[in-house]
Parts: structure tokens; sequence; C-alpha cells
């Protein structure tokens, strides 16, 4: 077992994802005579099923001990567990594939979903869920939907999770300035940010610069009644980017995000970098199921809303999925520990809400009975709060997101180290992410 490292959210960096994708063409060729069709037969002996994910210490006890608990219930089935941080994650996939060791069940996140169901690495739950050996009833529609490629049902959400605005409240209050809340719009967002750099006069930035983040990119395309993607092209032009753009441009010579140097930093998407806790800005971009890991960094109080903008933008989002191998040679048990994953109570009270919100509702209404810590009970409540509001699922991104996330984060970097102007970053943006969608 590999010793954890720090987790950040959904998606992978441009090397790992390349990496990963190295080995994908030995992973999907070597399915054969491995066919989904053959169903595995637990009273023929013992069987053991290996499992992959990514996560740190909690993540890996919370998980190990569900598992236990499954084969407490079912006896002659034991798990081979691997898991690590998200570092690298991906690549030690691939190499498993190239040696024909792929776990029966693996973590993957949306980066790679479309990709991995394209290629024919991920088993197709689709008849399991109409036979309802795999039972999706519990989640929300809309959640459920985020694992559907083609509307063929490819994973099933671990849990479930939101954009979020994570903020220093303790900072704010000494600097007498209102919290940020759900519903607050961009330019009023933007205008508080400066605000409060002036209030800590110029020490501290009133907000992280966003301006490379597909998914507050996404949000701000959707509150404008746009999208991100349109099937497997982009679904935004290049007046819309370039108004992103300006519009960051304009928050930066107001100051109210940092120096470039601290964003390129934490751009990276390590929560030990994000500029919330090392203590240079007051507000920063997250997932919500990330707010317990964040908090556990500072010793100042944090407060989690939702991103700017209008609620309706945002969907129920899986934090990660639970993927099947095509190639497994026991299809039918793999989906049951799925299925046990998903909609068991004792399992989903164990598991908890390290990964997010419990994507079955049922058994996350008895998990969030449970919640004692001021960090968990803000994730409940954001997810509560935003349940009755946010809007419906686009489909998973499509191949090449992964690297249209570099070239978003590339533009907006060479725009704030004056590299390139606006334009210029925006037309060679959507040129080179056309192309990649294209591949």
């Amino acid at each position: 077992m590999h010793a954890p490292q720090s987790v950040p959210g959904p998606g992978v960096d441009r090397r790992r994802l390349l990496g990963a994708l190295a080995g994908l063409p030995l992973l999907a060729g070597g399915l054969a005579g491995c066919g989904p069709e053959e169903e595995s037969r637990v009273d023929d002996g013992p069987v053991e099923l290996s499992v992959f994910w990514w996560g740190d210490t909690r993540r890996a006890t919370a998980t190990e001990q569900a598992l236990r608990l499954y084969s407490q219930q079912n006896p002659r089935v034991r798990f081979r567990v691997t898991w690590q941080g998200l570092t690298g994650y991906y690549d030690r996939l691939a190499t498993q594939a190239t040696g024909g060791n792929v776990p029966d069940l693996f973590q993957i996140d949306d980066t790679v979903l479309t990709e991995y169901a394209r290629r024919e690495i991920v088993l197709d739950l689709t008849r399991y869920v109409a036979d309802r050996r795999l039972d999706l009833n519990g989640l929300p529609e809309h959640l459920a939907r985020y694992g559907q490629v083609e509307e063929r049902t490819m994973a099933v959400p671990a849990a479930q999770t939101n954009a979020a605005l994570v903020y220093n409240r303790d900072l704010l209050r000494r600097l007498r300035q209102p919290e940020p809340h759900t519903g607050m719009p961009w330019q009023e967002y933007g205008q508080w940010a400066a605000r409060v750099t002036r209030a800590s006069g110029n020490r501290v930035a009133g907000t992280m610069d966003p301006s490379g983040d597909y998914r507050a990119l996404w949000l701000w395309l959707r509150g404008q009644g746009g999208e991100f993607y349109r099937g497997r092209q982009l679904g935004f032009g290049s007046a819309e980017l370039l108004d992103w753009f300006e519009f960051w441009e304009v928050a930066r010579l107001d100051r109210a995000t940092p120096t470039v140097g601290l964003v390129e930093l934490a751009d990276s998407g390590e929560l030990a970098h994000q500029l919330v806790v090392t203590g240079h800005t007051a507000a920063s971009f997250a997932w919500s199921h990330q707010l317990p890991e964040l908090q556990r960094r500072t010793d100042d109080e944090l407060g989690m809303t939702a991103f700017p903008g209008t609620p309706v933008a945002q969907w129920p989002r899986a934090s990660m999925y639970w993927a099947a191998f095509r190639g497994t040679r026991h299809p039918g048990l793999v989906v049951d520990v799925i299925n046990f994953l998903t909609t068991n109570v004792a399992a989903g009270r164990i598991l908890g809400i390290e990964r997010g919100l419990n994507a079955s509702v049922p058994v996350r209404r008895f998990v969030e009975q449970g919640v004692a810590d001021r960090p968990g009970k803000q994730l409940v409540a954001l997810g509560a709060e935003l349940d009755e509001l946010t809007g419906p699922a686009p489909a998973p991104p499509p191949r090449g997101h992964a690297r249209v996330r570099t070239l978003l984060v590339a533009a907006a970097e060479s725009i704030r180290a004056k590299r390139s102007g606006a334009r210029a970053a925006t037309s060679r943006f959507m040129a080179e992410a056309n192309a990649a969608l294209a591949e």
C-alpha cells in the first residue's frame, strides 16, 4: 500500500492523464476472452476481487471497513485493496492495464469517464440497472444521469459534491466584512472581494483568481444560458470566453485577487496550496466535500457557500465514481459490491461523508444524522440548500476534456503574467481546444 498524498478535487492534470492514456489501447486490447457476459458463481468457491482507489488514510480506513462488512455478509468474497494519493493514480492504472492486471473495481472521475467508456474499458452497467441488480432509484435523477455516457450507465457516483466557495469566516469578522452568500452575482462577488482586500490594508486578497478554473467558467456560462460542451464540441465561442477573461482582468486591477505567483501555485489544485488556508486570500474555490480537509489545515474557522452566480447553473455532481473493469471475470459480483456500497445503510454510515454526500438519498438521510463536526454539518447544509435550487445535469465531459482544462489554465496564466493579451489568449485557446476535442 502506498502512503497517501494530498488529495485534490475531481480531475487529473495533463501529465497524469497523458500517462494514463498511453496505456489505454493495451488495456482495451486485453479484453479478449473476458467478456462482460460471463457471470461469476460465488458458490463455486472463494472469490477475491481487486479494488483500487485514490484518497488519504481516512478514505482508506472507511473503504476497507465497508468492504469487510460486505465480506462478513458474503463470507466467500474477499478483497485485495490498493490505494494511493491522486498524484500518479491514473499512471498506475495504465501500468496495471499494460500488465493485464486491471482491478475488478476502481475509482475514476468525470475527466476520464467518457474516454474509458468509449474505449470499452469500463463495464456497461445498463442491464444491471434495468433488472435492479444495481438499484439507482435512490439517487437524485440528475446525479444518476451524470454517470451515463450516450444514455448508458457506465459508472455509479460514489458520492455527491458541489462546486463551493470556501471562505475564512474569522478573517471576515476581524475585517468587519460580510460573508458571501448563495446567489451572489459574479459582478457583486468581484466588488466584495476588492472591498475585502482594501479592508485588510492589501495584506490579504479577497478572492482566488479562478480565470483558469474550468468549474467557475462552466458555471458562469450556464448562468447565462450557455454550456461548456455541446456534444463533443465546445459549447461557447470566443466572445463568451473573452468576457470571462476580461472580467478577471478588471478584478486584478481592483486588487481583488492575489499575485500571479500565488495564483499559479494554487492552480495545481493541491489542498495544501489553497490560498484560503495559506492565509493569502479570504476565499478560494473548491469542492464541497473538501471542506473538512481544508478546515484541518487552518486554525481559523472556515465557511462555505455556493459559487457566485445563480445556483440553477449548478447540478448534482459525482465527486468520483465506482466503475467495474469490462474484462473482470466476476461482473455480476462486482456489480453487487457497487450496489452494496451505494444502497446499504450500514456501509453508508461507515463511509460517512469523506467522499461527499452519500449518492443514495435514503442512505444519506441516515448518515447525516450522525454528522457532528462543524465542517461536516456545513457540507450537509450546502448540499440540502442546493438540492432545492440546482438545474439539470449536462452530459459528462467528452474525450479531450483533460487537455481542454490544461489549455484553459495555460491561457489564464499567460494573461495574468502579461505574456499575451486576453484576445490573443482566447484565440489560441479556442483553436487548440477545438483541435483537442477533434482528436
